[in-house]
């Protein structure tokens, strides 16, 4: 039976909705389970029950009050019945962040938009589906020796690659590029080499709050510095330079979309040229909430008045 109370709905993917004993004991649920724990708890502290449900079997006519986005971690592999959701929930009920904002962040051409708003972020070559795909042009393009490849519509490092011209390699790689742009859009950037020493910086913000950072880091011998592909995250001082580049990474994206988040996730690798933008996180991201309990409070309050406001 449902609480009385109005209910949120955390939103999650099948693999997470109701993990098995056993797999729940594996550190990386484990902790998508904390983290969800931490910000039902917030909302229970503003007067809100919380549901974890699977996205693809979420109902937005079932008397919800709202719905987050938490894990849906498997959307872009389901892209077109991700899309179809979004439209389907498109003003049935409140939905953080916005179906705008999220449309917008999905696909990674927003970089591209951010770059010619000021942002600093790594000189970008978006190579399109269908198009001639010459991997060792667009890298004589950005005039780097070394670059990383993704798709503009992925996560979790899917079809990540660091590729350097010189290997003997590199002529497999560049038949991947190919395959890889026959079926979807792909981006270029010159390798940020900082990333293997320093690792990455994650700056969240809240409602508008700047609330608490970490670093993560790539393992030995890797790039990635997601925990999916074995990184590890530790604690990171919010200082005045990082909070004010996370701010105004955010806002340029709230001015291109005319939407407001309520989370954000702000990555970034320091060098000596200043921090360069990785991703701005608007979707879905790890909010770390963890590492800083406290600061799902600011993330609840935040919902709660929207909510009022009837925003």
């Amino acid at each position: 039976m449902r609480s009385a109370r109005p209910t949120v709905v955390l939103l999650t993917e099948s693999r997470y909705e109701r993990p098995a004993p056993a797999a729940a004991r594996d550190p990386y649920v484990a902790n998508i389970l904390l983290e969800d724990e931490i910000v039902a708890d917030a909302l229970a502290r503003v007067g809100f029950a919380v549901e974890r449900v699977d996205w693809r079997r979420f109902d937005p006519s079932g008397g919800y009050v709202a719905a987050v986005f938490r894990t849906t971690w498997d959307y872009f592999d389901r892209w077109p019945e991700f899309a179809a959701f979004l439209d389907r929930t498109l003003g049935a009920l409140p939905i953080f962040n916005p179906p705008a904002l999220v449309r917008w962040n999905v696909d990674k051409h927003y970089l591209l938009e951010l770059a010619r708003a000021g942002v600093s972020v790594p000189r970008t070559i978006v190579v399109e589906r269908g198009e001639a795909a010459d991997l060792s042009a667009v890298m004589a393009e950005l005039g780097a020796d070394e670059v990383v490849v993704k798709p503009c519509i992925g996560g979790a490092a899917r079809q990540t690659r660091r590729i350097s011209r010189g290997p003997a390699t590199f002529s497999e790689h560049a038949a991947w590029f190919r395959d890889m742009v026959a079926a979807e859009a792909m981006m270029v950037q010159p390798f940020v080499p900082e990333v293997l020493e320093a690792g990455e910086v994650s700056v969240l913000i809240f409602d508008g709050m700047v609330t608490h950072a970490v670093r993560k880091r790539a393992k030995p011998g890797d790039f990635r510095v997601q925990d999916d592909h074995g990184g590890t995250v530790g604690p990171c001082e919010v200082d005045a330079d990082r909070a004010s580049f996370a701010s105004r990474a955010l806002a340029a994206a709230e001015a291109a979309c005319g939407e407001r988040a309520l989370y954000a996730r702000v990555d970034f690798v320091e060098t000596p040229r200043g921090p360069q933008l990785m991703e701005l996180e608007l979707v879905e991201p790890e909010l770390f909430v963890r590492t800083a309990p406290q600061s799902a409070d600011v993330l609840a309050r935040g919902l709660a008045r929207r909510l009022a406001e009837g925003r």
